[in-house]
């Protein structure tokens, strides 16, 4: 197998690419190229074959079996993990990819994780019944400050090993980790989402007895820090990379008006047989959809759309909005398909008790404009690194 060289300097990939008429295949296809490891030339010449998501099981693990049958163990990871992306909860194939791909991540990268100096250690945390697995890593030099960065809602751990170590370059000591709900947490050890973040954030905080931290959430991770700050003031500064103000009203945010107004109505009403009936109806036409209620109910123990509709309305950071008094930085897309950046105007309603609340919405012209940035995450990684230390300058000369 060849070996990564932990030498050469950290590069992320940049670009924006038109690969599939629908949507959501066009943007975790992207996602593979910039964040997983994936090349354009591999997924351009299939990108269009992709139709459902059994077609991007197929061409995915075809992807990855021809990579390693050609030495290219980088390409092949991102090829089997996120061939499991699209496949349903239940699917042998889905635990057995994962574990694949995992396992090659680690032998193929294994100079990072091992020697008496590593640059990255790998923990683990207890946290209930379960580990929650952290990376961490300590810059040369004077450490700028401490960050503690988690993913959202399909992400695992190991698709930010670049993130953490630019953040590492640039001066940041880092613990990266998977909660509840993501990653081999839920694959693996079997622990569903919790809305209520600060409670492993909590676990990590106690174990690492860190203060003054910075947390950045990932997509639903906007969620997520924000609402273990709210509970946590050991967390001096938040980012959350991704607008989400609630998570139901993201999801209905991505259908017709009409559509918006009946899901509403009938959530009042506590119509659960016609909210199944909609969506159901939606899933037999969408692929998409189909898998995303499949997959929701899974992830968060929900038995139908309906129920699946009223966890998502946890994930809601009003409640506990005036609860966050932290210094705050927001960041947007200005076509992300998954979530209208026009929801941060009702999010900044919210925040009224925050120290201070940056807002930078990234666009088309920076490469920029798609979920999370997939497009351009250095510029995102600068900003946010830019915004710290002065958040830091300006505290330093009060």
């Amino acid at each position: 197998m060849d070996k990564y060289d932990i030498k050469q300097p950290v590069r992320l990939k940049k670009g924006v690419y038109k690969l599939n008429a629908e949507r959501n295949f066009d943007y975790q296809l992207n996602r593979v190229i910039n964040w997983d490891g994936g090349r354009l030339e591999d997924i351009q010449p299939i990108a269009d074959r992709i139709k459902t998501s059994a077609d991007w099981k197929c061409e995915l693990i075809a992807l990855g079996d021809t990579a390693m049958r050609e030495n290219r163990t980088q390409n092949a990871i991102a090829y089997y993990r996120m061939s499991e992306f699209f496949m349903y909860d239940g699917d042998p194939d889905k635990k057995a990819y994962y574990e694949k791909a995992t396992e090659l991540f680690y032998q193929y990268y294994a100079d990072y994780f091992e020697g008496e100096n590593p640059r990255i250690e790998k923990l683990e945390v207890p946290y209930e019944n379960v580990k929650l697995p952290v990376m961490h890593v300590v810059p040369d030099g004077k450490s700028k400050g401490t960050i503690l960065l988690h993913g959202g809602n399909d992400s695992y751990f190991e698709e930010f090993l670049f993130t953490v170590l630019y953040l590492q370059e640039h001066g940041f000591e880092v613990y990266m980790f998977e909660g509840p709900g993501q990653g081999g947490v839920m694959r693996l050890q079997g622990m569903h989402f919790t809305h209520e973040w600060e409670k492993p954030v909590k676990a990590i905080l106690d174990f690492f007895r860190l203060e003054d931290v910075t947390i950045i959430g990932i997509s639903l991770g906007g969620y997520l820090a924000p609402r273990a700050a709210a509970f946590d003031k050991r967390i001096a500064k938040v980012v959350a990379w991704s607008v989400f103000p609630c998570f139901q009203d993201v999801i209905v945010g991505m259908q017709k008006p009409a559509i918006q107004k009946m899901f509403y109505l009938f959530m009042k009403l506590h119509a659960r047989p016609l909210i199944n009936f909609v969506f159901g109806k939606k899933a037999k036409k969408e692929p998409v959809i189909d898998w995303g209620l499949k997959h929701g109910c899974y992830a968060y123990e929900a038995r139908d759309a309906y129920g699946y509709a009223q966890k998502l309305k946890l994930y809601d950071i009003e409640p506990i909005a005036d609860r966050i008094t932290q210094d705050m930085l927001i960041v947007g897309a200005n076509q992300d398909h998954f979530i209208d950046y026009r929801l941060i105007g009702r999010e900044i309603n919210m925040l009224t008790n925050v120290r201070s609340l940056t807002f930078r919405l990234f666009t088309d012209k920076e490469d920029a404009q798609n979920h999370c940035n997939v497009g351009n995450g250095k510029i995102v990684l600068d900003t946010i690194c830019g915004w710290i230390e002065q958040i830091d300058a300006e505290a330093a000369e009060q």
